[in-house]
């Protein structure tokens, strides 16, 4: 495969030198990843804009929620999967290996959550953000209580709705701009 040296088919540089709040942000991707995600380089052309997007990323999957780190991207790796995009299957794909330790259920997610030995909670979960990217607009209380019948709470209920949501703008930029994933995410967790 070839590599390439940009994270997207734009020409849009990262501010150099990054200021000293962002460059520490981009040391602890290295130290804890091994990488800064190309998605991070590819915002790092405005660092208002960089610093948007990672605030709302921080939010949506480190902060504390009924949802897990590992539900969380489960939502992201389905999301991507129904709009097909590569970078977001890739990365959110590994996430999922990693946080799973199953590189099958990673696998399965990524081709069709349908087939994965998901508990009822999940499947509900993964449904609903599966209905919210191909036909948000026929979302009704049925949905919601759907939810609510296997336990999620309706402020999980919002986490799952904005992660869904974070992901399906996410895909479309992506997509958009031609961004690629790491050539590390392919390997990890296998």
């Amino acid at each position: 495969m070839t590599e390439n040296k940009e994270p997207t088919a734009l020409d849009l540089p990262m501010v150099d030198p990054l200021p000293a709040e962002t460059q520490k942000y981009f040391d602890i991707c290295v130290e804890k990843l091994g990488m800064v995600p190309n998605v991070l380089q590819a915002n790092a052309f405005d660092i208002d804009k960089l610093n948007a997007f990672t605030a709302m990323y921080n939010d949506l999957m480190l902060a504390p929620s009924g949802l897990s780190k590992l539900e969380r991207e489960m939502i992201a790796v389905v999301v991507s999967a129904i709009n097909k995009c590569f970078y977001c299957l890739v990365a959110h794909g590994a996430a999922v290996r990693g946080l799973s330790g199953d590189p099958v259920l990673g696998e399965m997610l990524v081709m069709n959550y349908r087939v994965a030995p998901l508990d009822a909670r999940q499947r509900a979960m993964l449904d609903f953000a599966a209905k919210m990217t191909t036909e948000s607009a026929t979302i009704e209380e049925e949905h919601r209580q759907a939810l609510r019948d296997v336990g999620f709470s309706d402020r999980d209920i919002w986490d799952i709705a904005n992660v869904a949501g974070f992901y399906n703008m996410s895909n479309r930029v992506a997509s958009a701009t031609a961004m690629v994933p790491n050539a590390e995410y392919h390997s990890q967790y296998r």
